[in-house]
């Protein structure tokens, strides 16, 4: 990072006013009868509404359309552990995309805690506050145990978004790579390079997309992940793998998918010419990718190749998803977040990739053309269309599932 982007990031988050979202009034406070109404006296009303009916709550108050973002600082972005205060910006930036994206009003909370059971009971105490949590930048192994106990003890959607967002755009932009190359998920051996929450939750999304889980190898600090080993977490050992093979370089050889959520330039050129002809590979570490794509194009010609990075074709960025995916959650008050969910947003990306893209939108991407191909295999995050397309799919599918407690508005995301 360059000392002037560096200070251009700290004047944007200090200026005008620091952070980077505010409250905002949606009645008016003007004259003392707007007081009397939105205060004593006249709040009184909905109060006794809400307490004879506690489904009143969405209709007087703006439950349905707020999400929490909750973290404890424990994995920010690709910094660690810096604990709770220093992930503010982090959190107050994803209620920025929130509103941006989808409308959604968004708080973000910042727990300080010295147990899995103090997080939680802290969550749990408050969820009620909110239509939906989104949970962020949380270790692992901790974030999988956390996460299951909230979605057991909470009535309203909880997601973590390191885990899942990044697991539906990989299957999303994975999937449709595939097709281009002409290969099947079902066949492909994949190759994940890092083993913490987003790799397991992206390796479970693409086994539920018709990936074998047996032609998986994911690998850690320590090489692959083996049934021989005896220091792997219960996650961990969802993907050990019967085999001989140890290293990168063992595993990549006539591999078809490689994943990496790691660190930069931990693939090396000599490793991507093993992979089999037509390969496909996402690096995503950020900011610095697995290998750089200008390296990775100089060594295969063949391959598709997809980074977290916005200045490069191909970027897998969260955006695409979490704010359609709790839009469409809250609108039908969904009372999870279910695999059925996960996957209408897959298919809603995927689909909506094959389309013919809007000038606006090229406009904004900063590209004179877009069209499904090896360097457009998922939506720009800037898409209008993102909003209706995946808040629907994912609506329907909650109500399809069973977790929808109202159903869609008519013309619901038609306009």
């Amino acid at each position: 990072m360059s000392e002037d982007f560096r200070q251009q990031a700290l004047n944007y988050h200090a200026y005008p006013v620091p952070g980077k979202t505010a409250i905002a009034l949606t009645k008016p406070a003007d004259t003392v009868q707007d007081l009397a109404l939105a205060y004593s006296p006249g709040v009184a009303e909905p109060v006794r509404e809400i307490a004879q009916n506690a489904e009143n709550v969405y209709k007087y108050t703006g439950k349905g359309n707020m999400v929490a973002v909750i973290t404890n600082g424990t994995a920010i972005l690709g910094l660690g552990n810096l604990g709770p205060l220093a992930s503010k910006p982090v959190m107050e930036g994803k209620s920025l995309l929130f509103k941006r994206f989808a409308g959604l009003d968004s708080i973000d909370i910042e727990v300080k805690h010295r147990t899995i059971d103090e997080f939680v009971d802290t969550v749990a105490n408050i969820a009620d506050t909110f239509g939906g949590i989104n949970l962020e930048d949380i270790k692992a192994p901790d974030c999988f145990e956390i996460e299951k106990r909230l979605i057991e003890r909470c009535s309203i959607p909880v997601f973590h978004d390191d885990q899942h967002g990044t697991a539906i755009v990989t299957a999303a932009g994975m999937l449709n790579a595939l097709e281009i190359q002409g290969k099947e998920i079902s066949e492909s051996v994949i190759v994940c390079l890092g083993a913490g929450a987003a790799a397991v939750a992206c390796m479970e999304l693409l086994i539920k997309s018709g990936a074998q889980r047996e032609k998986i190898y994911m690998l850690d600090r320590k090489g692959v992940i083996h049934t021989r080993r005896d220091d792997i977490n219960e996650y961990k050992q969802l993907f050990a793998n019967n085999t001989d093979k140890r290293t990168l370089e063992d595993v990549i050889e006539g591999a078809d998918i490689f994943v990496g959520v790691s660190g930069p330039n931990l693939l090396a050129p000599e490793a991507l010419k093993l992979m089999a002809d037509k390969p496909v590979v996402f690096a995503c570490s950020n900011p610095d990718p697995e290998i750089k794509p200008e390296l990775a194009h100089a060594v295969r010609d063949d391959l598709i190749m997809g980074t977290g990075r916005s200045d490069y074709p191909n970027q897998v960025n969260n955006v695409i998803c979490f704010p359609f995916i709790f839009r469409g959650a809250l609108d039908v008050r969904a009372s999870k977040i279910n695999d059925e969910m996960k996957l209408a947003a897959v298919k809603a990306i995927r689909e909506l990739t094959k389309e013919p893209v809007p000038a606006e939108v090229m406009k904004a991407a900063g590209v004179d053309e877009l069209e499904f191909g090896v360097n457009y295999i998922i939506p720009k995050p800037m898409d209008p269309r993102l909003l209706p397309r995946v808040a629907k799919a994912v609506a329907q599918a909650a109500i399809d599932s069973g977790v929808a407690q109202i159903d869609m508005p008519v013309g619901y995301m038609e306009s």
